[in-house]
């Protein structure tokens, strides 16, 4: 029998005893400017994609939400950025940019932005919050859908179109992420809400889940017992009779880049065609796990739907 695994609202992070860095919105001109400071120090001093001050502080007073987060002189360690509207038939807040100093990472900093957010946006009425990542990067699909519990709406290749930014050189591939402000009964989460680390998002819109998701092995390679499709070599067909399959990608996409940037290319290659493939076959990404060497998308085939409205069988 299938069974199904619910993420649990994920948990706010509250700030250790002695931590001094504070999460607010951005309220001056000079604050706002740093904001700009660390769009170009993140993505490059070439990037010409950077919001500007006035268009910041015009999302802000339209509904949109710009957090810092500070030390305790003031100075901003990073912060976060986006829109608010309508979309598809509710009210939603496009999360645009995310950066924090490099000297700042790995410390929480991000996750509590991200929490800070979805509070402001909770208190607003916002019920949906939408943003994007690179399918490549596993460390951000391991937060995204396994630490947050959200799910993957759509799937656009190259969506930014060409960038000047450094950290744009393989393209932008992206995923549209979606994650609902609203817990399994309706209601807000909260910080008292929880999410085990090693939790992962199983359901998709009540979506049950096959128990051989569970079971998926670490191998990754063409030909291994769990069908795969999206890494290099692999010939891009979609497994016969293959109801779940595997896409995976480097566990450190940077350590790839550093040591063949063209390897790294013909994982973009791989990956795009493995997607793209799949999205038009009606897959649907499930779950995702973390390994030592890759990390993998799980991806299960809709179920049939019958003349009368029913599951097929």
């Amino acid at each position: 029998m299938a069974t199904v695994t619910r993420p649990g609202p994920a948990t706010d992070p509250a700030p250790s005893e002695g931590d001094q860095i504070t999460i607010r919105p951005v309220e001056t001109r000079a604050e706002y400017e740093a904001c700009v400071e660390l769009q170009r120090y993140t993505w490059g001093r070439r990037f010409s994609d950077v919001v500007p001050v006035s268009m910041m502080g015009i999302a802000v007073k339209m509904g949109g939400v710009c957090l810092g987060a500070f030390d305790p002189g003031g100075a901003m360690l990073g912060f976060v950025f986006g829109v608010t509207g309508p979309r598809d038939g509710e009210l939603a807040h496009w999360s645009h940019m995310l950066a924090v100093h490099v000297e700042a990472r790995n410390a929480g900093i991000g996750r509590r932005l991200k929490f800070a957010q979805q509070k402001a946006l909770a208190e607003r009425g916002v019920d949906t919050l939408y943003w994007t990542f690179d399918p490549l990067v596993a460390r951000n699909a391991h937060f995204n859908l396994n630490r947050l519990g959200a799910t993957i709406a759509e799937f656009v290749p190259d969506m930014y179109g060409a960038s000047d930014s450094a950290l744009h050189r393989l393209g932008t591939d992206r995923f549209i992420t979606r994650w609902s402000l609203m817990g399994c009964g309706g209601v807000a989460r909260s910080s008292s809400s929880q999410l085990a680390e090693g939790d992962c998002m199983a359901v998709d819109g009540g979506r049950v889940v096959p128990d051989r998701a569970e079971t998926a092995t670490e191998g990754a390679a063409c030909g291994s017992a769990q069908p795969a499709m999206g890494k290099p070599g692999c010939n891009g067909r979609i497994p016969s009779g293959a109801d779940l399959i595997q896409v995976p990608v480097p566990r450190d996409i940077d350590a790839v880049v550093s040591e063949s940037f063209e390897e790294a290319l013909a994982w973009r290659r791989a990956n795009s065609a493995a997607l793209t493939r799949l999205f038009s076959e009606m897959y649907d990404i499930v779950g995702f796990r973390m390994g030592k060497e890759y990390g993998r998308y799980l991806m299960a085939r809709r179920p049939a739907i019958s003349a009368t409205g029913g599951h097929g069988a």
